[in-house]
């Protein structure tokens, strides 16, 4: 899926490639910024004006308009949303917001938006957007400015706050952000007296001994999220950055004809053949993992941190309840590096009562609202000191392997263009995950498509 075409001459703007805390790393600024900014609003993006900087006062258009609001998201699976959509309406019952669940995968999520987007459709007021989108959106103009100065955008990870900021302006802000853990099964661990992995090899001989005794051979090793969908991107990027390397680089290039990038797509493709990875996982989204993983069908597993509340769940509905833990994703020699995640909120150019909007934004992101989004669901939080919190440690003691896989994420390219990338990227990963293509041929393509879809056009 590619941007409308007001944008299609342009060059993508990509994000501060590899800051301490990744995924905020996302901010699309490099270099030549300025220029390119100049450019952009000269030729498509009429009426900008200057590149202004984060402290910006802009807001939704200064709109005064109040009344009732909507939230597009992706479909809840943690059922905790609507509680705090119930806090709002019960103190704003003239400009109450209903909430709209959109798909649960997440390119069916960025295909409705572009939709409504593309006919101004008042449908949707407030987005809920995965922070790669931010780029698109804005440059598009299908998304308002916020008034950076009227959010504690300074209590939050500065390279998660980067994630909502356009050429210097704020277009979202954080409702939470996301690192990758590794879910194992500390009680099987145990039995063998292994630790958690921290290289892939050492991944594999832990599975080895623990399916090697009778009640072990049923379990399937490992599983992330390998379906043809933005979470096999997510996991590309993340074996690629786990070897060594990286999707693109700092200079905007495309960087996938690496050695580094060969290992980290060999990784995948010898763990479907040698059945690290079991044949099911191919079409594993976020959720179908996550319901092997509960229901003691697999050793390891690559998720986001929502799983532990699900997964820790005393209710019966899960089997690993109190017989799991996690820690940072495995590498090549070391640990490895996740992909930041999350979700940023921001305002449709195209909505109704966009002063409601913009004053439920400030409720729905709060601090207030993030630490009951981790006790609820095991959210990860956007502000900082919230991963500190001795009460909340005790309460969820992977709150410091979260913040250590924050600290060395990395975002996905940021690019305006990002549909077209995203899909050279599932197209030829798939490719040599399924058998169909050699891993050289495989990213020779990935390249050459990625490539065109960074170029200027």
């Amino acid at each position: 899926m590619s941007s409308v075409s007001s944008v299609s001459s342009l060059r993508i703007v990509l994000g501060v490639g590899r800051t301490p805390s990744g995924h905020g790393g996302t901010a699309p600024r490099r270099r030549a910024a300025a220029a390119l900014a100049a450019v952009m609003c000269a030729s498509v993006l009429a009426g900008c004006g200057d590149s202004g900087s984060s402290d910006s006062k802009g807001g939704p258009e200064k709109s005064n308009d109040r009344g009732p609001i909507t939230l597009a998201s992706g479909k809840d699976t943690t059922g905790t949303l609507q509680a705090q959509l119930d806090r709002w309406n019960k103190q704003h019952p003239d400009e109450k917001v209903t909430l709209v669940e959109l798909p649960e995968s997440a390119d069916q999520q960025r295909q409705q938006f572009i939709q409504n987007a593309q006919t101004k459709s008042d449908a949707y007021s407030v987005l809920n957007l995965d922070p790669i989108w931010v780029a698109e959106f804005a440059a598009n103009q299908w998304i308002d400015e916020l008034p950076a100065n009227e959010f504690p955008l300074d209590k939050m990870i500065p390279a998660v706050v980067k994630t909502g900021n356009y050429f210097g302006k704020q277009y979202a802000v954080p409702f939470n952000t996301n690192a990758g853990l590794l879910f194992y099964r500390s009680d099987l661990l145990d039995k063998t007296g292994a630790k958690p992995p921290t290289t892939w090899a050492e991944m594999k001989e832990t599975c080895a001994k623990v399916q090697k005794p009778p009640e072990g051979k049923d379990i399937g090793c490992y599983a992330g999220q390998f379906d043809k969908y933005e979470g096999l991107t997510v996991n590309f990027s993340e074996a690629v950055a786990s070897a060594g390397g990286e999707v693109v680089d700092a200079k905007g290039k495309a960087t996938v004809d690496t050695e580094a990038a060969k290992k980290g797509l060999q990784f995948l493709v010898d763990g479907f053949k040698d059945g690290t990875i079991p044949k099911q996982a191919a079409t594993y989204q976020e959720e179908d993992g996550r319901r092997a993983f509960q229901s003691g069908k697999l050793l390891f597993h690559r998720q986001w941190p929502y799983q532990w509340a699900l997964a820790g769940a005393k209710d019966g509905s899960s089997k690993v309840a109190g017989k799991f833990g996690v820690a940072p994703l495995p590498g090549l020699t070391g640990p490895g590096r996740s992909s930041l995640g999350g979700l940023d909120l921001a305002i449709s150019k195209f909505a109704k009562n966009k002063a409601t909007a913009l004053d439920f934004i400030k409720f729905f992101s709060n601090e207030a609202n993030a630490r009951t989004n981790l006790k609820v669901n095991s959210a990860a939080p956007p502000y900082a000191d919230l991963y500190d919190d001795p009460a909340l440690r005790k309460q969820f003691p992977y709150l410091a392997t979260l913040k250590e896989s924050l600290a060395t994420a990395t975002p996905r390219p940021v690019v305006v263009r990002y549909g077209d990338a995203t899909a050279a990227i599932q197209e030829s990963a798939a490719a040599a995950m399924s058998g169909s293509q050699p891993v050289d041929a495989a990213l020779a393509d990935m390249q050459k498509n990625l490539s065109a879809a960074i170029a200027e056009k």
